[in-house]
């Protein structure tokens, strides 16, 4: 730091004034080192502030690392504008001057970007996305090898047509005529970015791409190698990827705040807390540079700002706007025989699991249907037999799967059943870019503890509804059906947007805000991430200030070695979609 630089300097100067020169030498000599230093920094500041140069512009300018839960010290600024001295002819070669006026900040590199007014003719003006043209080893060559994806599941068969495997077919009337497809749940990878191929604002000019997207597989990539192979095998990719983009101008314009990429897996396959051996996935999303990227994922971590849920891929990929329209006509004339209905196996080896008392509840309801899922052959691993269910079900019941989250939820809302959830972890906090915030609107929340300790008859509560009311909600529901389901990548819908797009349109108006506060000067940094789930649940225009929640107990973070409220581990949260997977194919 500069104050440590002037200590050490000053004695030098000294020793070099010493031997046989006079005291009023030696005062004289130290007062000029004295004011020529003090000089110097007066100078260093004058044009640190004349030039409207803030702690943001400097950050974005800089490949240098800083928590953004940090506030910037002056030690901090002293060495950032150090570097940025140093490599000053570097930053003139690549066009990333800081030298800025306060009130016309026009020499930011994003700035073009952010120039939406200058030609409204074009409709790609601030949403133009820029693409890494990454090296297969991160992404085809993976599909090359797609027998290696799983060591249960042959992916092959659902890693063809762009990702969302082999057609079904209508033979009990349950699906349209065209756009059902036996997708697996977790083949997001590629389907987005073969969607990502077919987005209408794509550029080669990463000045005015309004964010920069990384086609990297990390979904098939942890799947590889989570059996049976070390930690430097499992980080492997990660570390490559990151070393590859830290070296690209892209990256070094906003330190990667500006890129984003998506991973069909939850959260907890990418957050390995050590690298000891036993631990599960790699740390991906633990890695510095990750840190400032978004990164989309099937199921998000209530703790963490780097993630972003997105939803789990369902059966429907349609090809045009009419497809779409034609099947929520149709949710909207069935007739729904069954109050309430469950999909799912009980979970013996999880004692807070609630799946036991709700499939008792079911099976001594009337008007409530039930399909067992166990091992082996299964109605349950039958599409038509989950979507018929679900068609003629008013209320679909959905307590946590493996993980906090569950496919069968997405499924279920195709359907037009109306979802209850028992954790707000499993869809509220989850997927705020393609739900309303406000969940009553469309599903029905029943705590779990009330289920668990069989304090609530969920026929009753779901009875007390007014029929009015379900009515409205089950709309509500069939409006969502197009930002729930990703449409077939060979093509686009026209005027409706699709899972895809909506994740789209959030990345950038996240991109855009940051972009526009570093302009303002002005940057989070007292953001507590530990409850990240609770920023994502504030509306636009909130402000930043966060309290106590009714929702604290569900999300009281679990330490090291003990269960979360869904009475497991992070890992074990991880590992159990990979087991149920496993007892299917047995």
């Amino acid at each position: 730091m500069r104050r440590r630089w002037i200590a050490s300097a000053l004695p030098d100067h000294m020793a070099k004034a010493n031997g046989k020169s006079h005291n009023g030498r030696l005062c004289c000599l130290a007062s000029l080192s004295v004011l020529f230093w003090g000089l110097l920094l007066r100078v260093h500041f004058v044009v640190l502030r004349g030039t409207g140069v803030n702690e943001s512009a400097i950050l974005q300018s800089n490949p240098i690392q800083i928590q953004s839960s940090r506030v910037l010290s002056s030690r901090d600024i002293i060495e950032i504008e150090l570097n940025r001295v140093k490599s000053h002819s570097d930053h003139h070669k690549t066009h990333h001057s800081i030298t800025i006026s306060r009130s016309k900040p026009q020499n930011l590199p994003f700035m073009r970007a952010l120039r939406t007014d200058k030609n409204k003719s074009d409709p790609c003006i601030g949403r133009y996305i820029y693409v890494h043209d990454l090296p297969s080893r991160f992404n085809e060559d993976m599909l090359q090898k797609c027998r290696s994806l799983s060591l249960w599941t042959n992916m092959c068969k659902f890693t063809c047509n762009a990702g969302l495997g082999p057609p079904l077919e209508d033979v009990k009337g349950v699906f349209s005529d065209t756009g059902w497809y036996a997708t697996n749940q977790f083949s997001v990878d590629v389907i987005f970015n073969n969607r990502m191929k077919q987005y209408e604002c794509l550029t080669r000019d990463s000045s005015i791409a309004a964010a920069v997207y990384v086609p990297f597989y990390a979904g098939f990539d942890i799947a590889r190698y989570l059996w049976g192979y070390n930690t430097s095998t499992r980080d492997a990719a990660s570390l490559d990827l990151v070393d590859w983009l830290m070296k690209r101008p892209e990256w070094k314009i906003m330190g990667g705040r500006d890129h984003f990429l998506v991973a069909g897996r939850i959260t907890w396959d990418f957050r390995r807390l050590t690298d000891e051996e036993k631990d599960w996935g790699n740390k991906l999303l633990f890695l510095p540079a990750a840190k400032n990227m978004s990164m989309l994922v099937v199921e998000s971590s209530p703790w963490n700002a780097n993630d972003f849920g997105i939803p789990y891929p369902t059966y429907f990929h349609p090809t045009k706007d009419a497809d779409v329209l034609i099947w929520q006509d149709r949710m909207r004339k069935l007739e729904r025989n069954w109050l309430f209905s469950f999909a799912g196996a009980p979970r013996s080896g999880d004692p807070k699991s609630i799946r036991g008392q709700i499939i008792d509840q079911c099976k001594n309801s009337k008007v409530c249907k039930l399909l067992e899922c166990h091992n082996g052959e299964s109605k349950c691993h039958s599409p038509c037999s989950i979507m018929k269910m679900f068609q003629h079900s008013v209320f679909c019941l959905q307590p946590q799967g493996d993980s906090y989250t569950r496919r069968s939820s997405f499924d279920s809302m195709l359907a037009g059943c109306i979802p209850v959830f028992f954790h707000p972890g499993s869809a509220y906090v989850q997927y705020t870019w393609h739900l309303p915030k406000n969940y009553s609107t469309y599903s029905v929340f029943i705590p779990e503890d009330e289920v668990r300790k069989r304090n609530a008859s969920i026929e009753k509560r779901l009875m007390q509804i007014h029929p009015e009311q379900v009515k409205i909600m089950r709309e509500t529901v069939i409006s969502l059906i197009p930002r729930l389901l990703y449409a077939n990548p060979s093509s686009k819908l026209e005027t409706l947007k699709d899972a895809f797009d909506v994740a789209v349109e959030a990345v950038i108006n996240k991109v855009t805000k940051l972009r526009k506060e570093v302009i303002e000067g002005r940057t989070n940094y007292d953001i507590i991430e530990e409850n990240s789930w609770k920023y994502d649940l504030l509306e636009e225009g909130q402000g930043g200030a966060v309290g106590p929640h009714e929702w604290d107990p569900f999300f009281s973070k679990p330490k090291v070695g003990e269960g979360d409220s869904a009475g497991v581990s992070s890992a074990e949260a991880a590992k159990n979609p990979w087991k149920t997977e496993q007892r299917n194919q047995s």
